[in-house]
């Protein structure tokens, strides 16, 4: 059995999960492992042509699972997809922002396409405040958890994707200032920050052919982790009692080829 369906015991049984971006990639992979785990999910996905398939693939699994189209753009997207796990569900446990637009490949700072720099913007600036904004009152009420997907780049900043690497900054600090505002109302707020193979991490080694050898001579562990057998537990953790004693930390999920912290 993958690893990320184990550990011990379904960890997140009765609790209401939405995951952005959750039609493949490290979505799926920790919407997966959180559904093994109890969680009823909701898929929060641009296109449903995706998100629909993979929300299936979930449930004839045996695992409670649907899908909601959202833009993450959209304010209204989003709140649209917070009020429909809701009504579905009666309560929303923990939201996880991972959708973000395609990195694309390296760029020197001045040569930043603007549509690039909108996208990056929109889809992990502020997608993660309008999505906090319209999950708080949820949240609060379930004295439920955030998750926010960042980087080591937002850590130790990147001269081949400097927009990329300054968003997922601007994601932990958020998440800093979330888990300090919202501590007071029982919601702690965290972040994951993996390398895993995913479908934009492939798009990411035909952009940059020397970025896998990179990231692999960089790794103590030697190798890249799974979606779900390794990054999917530490968003049960987080998700879970067993991590009610945490906010505002950033998890490093990347066989420790970042450690700055």
């Amino acid at each position: 059995m993958n690893p990320g369906l184990v550990p011990g015991g379904r960890l997140l049984e009765g609790r209401v999960v939405l995951v952005t971006g959750g039609a493949s990639g490290l979505g799926l992979g920790m919407a997966t492992a959180m559904a093994a785990h109890g969680a009823a999910v909701v898929l929060a996905c641009r296109r449903s042509e995706t998100g629909e398939p993979a929300a299936a693939g979930l449930r004839e699994a045996g695992h409670d699972v649907r899908c909601v189209r959202c833009d993450v753009t959209s304010a209204d997207d989003l709140r649209t997809a917070v009020d429909a796990t809701v009504t579905a569900h009666g309560r929303l446990d923990c939201m996880v922002h991972n959708a973000i637009a395609p990195t694309g490949g390296p760029t020197r700072i001045q040569d930043v396409a603007q549509d690039h720099w909108d996208a990056m913007v929109a889809t992990a600036i502020r997608a993660t405040f309008e999505g906090a904004r319209a999950a708080h009152p949820h949240l609060r009420e379930a004295g439920g958890s955030m998750i926010l997907m960042t980087s080591s780049a937002g850590m130790e900043g990147s001269a081949s994707l400097p927009v990329y690497a300054m968003v997922k900054a601007a994601q932990r600090t958020l998440a800093k200032g979330l888990a300090a505002e919202w501590g007071a109302d029982g919601i702690r707020v965290n972040c994951i920050a993996p390398v895993a193979d995913t479908p934009a991490m492939e798009r990411a080694y035909d952009e940059n052919p020397v970025l896998q050898e990179r990231l692999l001579e960089r790794t103590p562990l030697g190798r890249i982790g799974d979606p779900l057998g390794d990054v999917g537990p530490a968003a049960v953790f987080l998700a879970s009692d067993m991590a009610r004693f945490m906010t505002g930390q950033t998890l490093c999920v990347d066989g420790g080829g970042f450690l700055g912290l």
